[in-house]
């Protein structure tokens, strides 16, 4: 019976640190991309403010920048949701 205790004890640690793995995963591959997303709206801003008549290139280009640092946040994303769904 002793056996049958510690397998369940091993399978809830396992799943614990799978959560923990996750959590992990999705909160520090966020931070780069919310730090880059921030650093480029600032310098967007400052390069309009600089020269009004180049906002529309600097706006697409600004679009374009910050879906380059979101697909970094969505790949934390799918690498936290592969260690939740893998089993061990």
């Amino acid at each position: 019976m002793p056996e049958m205790q510690t397998a369940v004890q091993t399978v809830h640690f396992i799943q614990t640190y799978k959560e923990l793995a996750m959590a992990l995963a999705i909160g520090l591959g966020a931070i780069g991309p919310g730090i880059g997303i921030g650093l480029i709206g600032k310098g967007a801003l400052e390069a309009i403010g600089r020269n009004p008549e180049a906002s529309a290139k600097i706006q697409s280009l600004t679009i374009l920048t910050i879906a380059f640092a979101e697909a970094v946040a969505i790949y934390a994303l799918v690498i936290a949701f592969i260690i939740g769904f893998v089993a061990l």
